[in-house]
């Protein structure tokens, strides 16, 4: 099979189609459930599940959707749900020990300042679950980074819905409107830019062991301005245009920038991975026919 007659069929694989939209309408309806459950018992031990489970549906439809088209990769579930896992917590930790230290004040320059610090201490799972065994697919990089940044979205969600539920003197509200906006927009970012950067350094990888060369320089601090402008871009065009859509049309346009490089990564990945299985394959076919000779 052609690399391009594949790439058209990438998304078919072995698995059943639809397994992300299945794990993120279930999880929506038993988060209605919850919360329906919550309003008329009034049952505060309830509140930490609602959160948790709202703060975990959509990374964990995003990571559903890669582990579905995963059949050229070699990872198994185990090892993908072991990078959400550290990523989220080894990220949050470190993240919450370092910005205190170098975020001194709120500007313009604190967003690319925490852009470089969460972009590195997402990857920290990564480099744990995958410190013991060859790590030079792409493919597997671009899926261990997606389940890693979006652990550490997941986690991060949760504090900022309990946050925001303290804050509100204890509105259920205003925790729902935090955990479903984060929720909506975790794909265009921690996922996604964890994926890239953890891409790239998988693919650069020599001999078992990563390496640190331009190219992966080049992709953190690509995702750090990805970030940056993120969170500082929408202060600005607030300044011209008044808050309101600000964050809508700042974020929706560093989401679709983002998206659109992990989707070049992606195809990059399958092209390389293709062509790794066909030579594969063709060494095998010699080493066979020079048996029977």
């Amino acid at each position: 099979m052609k690399t391009e007659e594949y790439l058209q069929n990438a998304d078919q694989g072995p698995q059943k189609r639809g397994l992300w939209w299945r794990v993120l309408l279930t999880a929506f309806l038993l988060y209605l459930l919850g919360l329906v459950i919550l309003t008329f018992t009034g049952n505060p031990n309830l509140f930490p599940t609602i959160v948790m489970l709202g703060s975990f549906m959509f990374p964990a439809a995003y990571v559903s959707f890669f582990y579905e088209r995963r059949h050229l990769s070699r990872l198994s579930l185990p090892t993908i749900a072991l990078s959400f896992f550290y990523g989220g917590l080894l990220g949050v930790f470190a993240a919450s020990i370092l910005e205190p230290i170098f975020v001194q004040r709120l500007d313009i320059f604190t967003a690319f300042t925490i852009g470089f610090i969460e972009e590195f201490v997402k990857i920290l799972g990564v480099l744990v679950i995958a410190r013991r065994w060859g790590h030079d697919s792409e493919l597997d990089g671009l899926i261990l980074g997606a389940a890693a940044g979006m652990g550490f979205a997941a986690l991060e969600s949760t504090g900022y819905a309990f946050t925001a539920f303290l804050e509100s003197g204890g509105s259920l509200s205003a925790t729902v409107v935090v955990i479903l906006m984060r929720g909506i927009l975790s794909p265009l970012g921690h996922g996604t830019w964890t994926a890239i950067l953890v891409g790239t350094m998988f693919r650069e990888s020599k001999t078992g062991r990563f390496h640190l060369n331009l190219k992966v320089i080049g992709a953190y601090l690509t995702v750090v301005i990805l970030h940056g402008l993120w969170d500082g871009l929408p202060g600005v065009i607030a300044f011209f245009t008044g808050s309101g859509l600000d964050v809508f049309i700042s974020q929706s346009l560093v989401g679709v920038a983002g998206l659109i490089i992990l989707w070049l990564r992606w195809r990059e990945a399958v092209r390389l991975q293709m062509a790794e299985s066909i030579s594969t394959e063709a060494e095998k076919a010699i080493e066979d026919e020079s048996i029977l000779q």
